[in-house]
């Protein structure tokens, strides 16, 4: 192999964190809808979303100071070049991206964004004196989540499609096919497993009390 060829191999890049990030927020959020209109299971619906709260707060630091691919600064992107990959699509080479897309990187937001309104008007809505608007604004908010959903699990499955790439797996093992210079150097799975220990022994706690 000459020097100027780049050599595409399997790479590193999700870290331990995004992924327990990615699962984990993803089961409060399905656990915390389902459970939202039975009285029984309301402190599980509370616990859920204060799983989703701490999870979200993470993910806001992590995307500051996280491996490459888990920064804003390198997946958030202006509505131009979003425009810009969606109408590459149509195009025998599409725009490809190692870490989120333009378009996933929208879905990244909304769900982070709706999920937040979603447990900060929930907690604002237990307090005694609170609004009527409040519990409304919360099941809007939650309800908003759902098409949201459906369509990142529809992006998900197109874009796999459209790149020949299965993103479902590059979750969940980190690696994607990939120049070698573009994979991360380091995995933080400590971190990642810290994050678990925390969730599980939080609802434990939680649930027990």
């Amino acid at each position: 192999m000459s020097s100027t060829e780049t050599e595409i191999t399997s790479v590193k890049v999700w870290d331990w964190p995004v992924r327990v990030f990615h699962w984990t927020l993803a089961a409060s959020v399905i656990g915390a809808y389902a459970t939202g209109e039975s009285e029984g299971f309301e402190r599980l619906h509370h616990t859920l979303g204060w799983v989703a709260a701490g999870l979200i707060a993470f993910r806001v630091v992590w995307g500051l100071v996280g491996t490459r691919y888990a920064r804003f600064s390198e997946f958030v992107r202006g509505p131009e070049q979003v425009w810009s990959y969606i109408k590459s699509l149509r195009s025998s080479e599409p725009q490809h991206f190692v870490g989120h897309n333009p378009v996933g990187a929208v879905a990244v937001i909304l769900l982070m964004g709706l999920t937040a309104l979603s447990v900060y008007s929930g907690w604002l809505a237990l307090a005694e004196d609170a609004a009527e608007w409040l519990e409304e604004a919360h099941e809007i908010a939650a309800n908003t989540l759902v098409p949201v959903v459906l369509v990142h699990v529809i992006g998900v499955l197109w874009s796999s499609r459209t790149h020949g790439e299965n993103l479902l797996k590059a979750m969940l093992t980190g690696r994607k096919t990939a120049p070698s210079e573009a994979g991360i150097h380091r995995n933080w799975g400590a971190l990642g497993l810290a994050m678990l220990i925390a969730v599980a022994w939080f609802v434990f706690l939680e649930l027990r009390a």
